[in-house]
């Protein structure tokens, strides 16, 4: 049974995020870009709002709202800016939600509760300076001595480094096993021998925090080892696939805040004795935004519906990250066009939108790994094998 309505809840969920972003980021935002600045009370406002883990169960500090919930609130942040999607993404896509499908008990009240609370931030380290889409030449290596493990290495390109209290952090504990050897640890900020260290000068995302991990001889306790020795891979894809999810459904929201800007200046500017929206030519142009939202937007929600179901869904939010990034960036260009010279300026948001939508078509996987990923499922030479935990299937609270 399809059914593409949204329920109460979920309708007052997106009004009370779309009220927050109007409020609390859009008169501020050209402001935070421009001096490179994270403004990291939104995650206090966030909290309040209980949106850190709108998908967690309650059991855990959660709202307990289903997945797609999660996606709405990824639309309506992104429609501000794409840095407080992506700290959503890396705090609950990422992480938490991580936690929830590979943690023991033990990991879930400690790490789980607070940050589904907002009382702490985690983040995700995988990347590395030679290790991006080839996730089997990390170099960071942990190494048991006793109760503990010792990390050493170095992260890059991560989101939230200089704020976050907890790390997923993934390192060799057998390098001989190659991709099977990897492990993943919770790392805390406070750790002996942990630093980081902030990444200037992007193209986009200027808002947002992104910086270097170092780990020299950090100590670890055995009981942060998340999942089993060499699962760390496995981890790490399971990961991916929920943060790939909440990058897709930014993707809709910035296709949807380059629709209501282009919109709303189709109809102020004219040339030519009428407004520009009337030219063909530029109604090509909305026409295109508009059916790159609805497209994204369903296939956003197809994996949201498969989540909710507890049925692995790596194919299906590959295409959804895929997609939706690439008509986001298509929606930005056509945006700048439509605005003209003034699409130059940061006069008009446009161009912030631009530059925002090109990192999303590059991290999680690139495009072009999102390419061969589709192209191999339907030659037949992929092919998704059960895992040893699953993230859960939503189910609704009992009255």
């Amino acid at each position: 049974m399809m059914n593409f309505d949204f329920t109460p809840e979920q309708e007052m969920l997106r009004q009370t995020v779309r009220k927050f972003v109007d409020k609390e980021i859009m008169p501020y935002i050209k402001e935070w870009d421009e001096r490179g600045e994270f403004d990291r009370n939104i995650f206090k406002r966030l909290a309040e709002l209980n949106l850190m883990g709108v998908c967690i169960p309650e059991e855990y500090g959660g709202m307990g709202m289903d997945y797609n919930s999660l996606a709405i609130v990824c639309e309506e942040l992104e429609r501000g800016d794409t840095a407080f999607r992506t700290a959503v993404s890396v705090h609950t896509g990422l992480n938490s939600l991580t936690l929830l499908q590979w943690g023991t008990e033990e990991q879930k009240q400690k790490y789980l509760i607070p940050q589904a609370r907002g009382e702490k931030i985690g983040a995700f380290g995988l990347t590395e300076p030679n290790a991006g889409s080839d996730v089997a030449s990390i170099q960071t290596t942990a190494v048991r001595d006793g109760d503990d493990y010792i990390l050493n290495g170095q992260k890059t390109w991560i989101s939230l480094a200089d704020i976050a209290d907890h790390f997923l952090v993934f390192a060799y504990t057998d390098k001989s096993k190659k991709h099977r050897g990897i492990s993943a640890f919770i790392v805390e900020r406070t750790m002996p021998g942990f630093s980081s260290r902030p990444i200037k000068g992007k193209l986009g995302i200027r808002s947002g925090n992104t910086g270097e991990l170092f780990f020299d001889n950090v100590r670890v306790p055995k009981e942060n080892l998340l999942g089993e020795e060499g699962e760390g891979f496995k981890i790490a894809m399971s990961a991916l696939d929920n943060g790939r999810f909440t990058v897709a459904a930014g993707a809709v929201g910035l296709i949807m805040a380059c629709l209501e800007a282009s919109v709303k200046y189709c109809h102020e500017r004219k040339t030519f004795g009428k407004e520009i929206g009337r030219h063909q030519l530029v109604q090509q142009m909305i026409a295109r935004m508009e059916a790159g939202l609805q497209i994204s937007r369903l296939l956003v929600y197809k994996v949201g519906f498969l989540k909710n179901e507890g049925r692995r869904c790596t194919r299906e939010t590959s295409l959804a990250k895929w997609i939706a990034c690439d008509y986001a960036n298509k929606a930005a260009d056509d945006a700048v066009q439509i605005h003209g010279a003034y699409g130059y300026s940061n006069e008009y948001p446009v161009e912030r939108y631009l530059r925002n939508s090109k990192a999303p078509v590059i991290y999680e996987g690139t495009r072009e790994i999102h390419t061969i990923m589709q192209a191999e499922y339907v030659l037949g030479y992929r092919q998704d094998k059960p895992l040893r935990k699953t993230l859960p299937a939503w189910r609704p609270a009992e009255n």
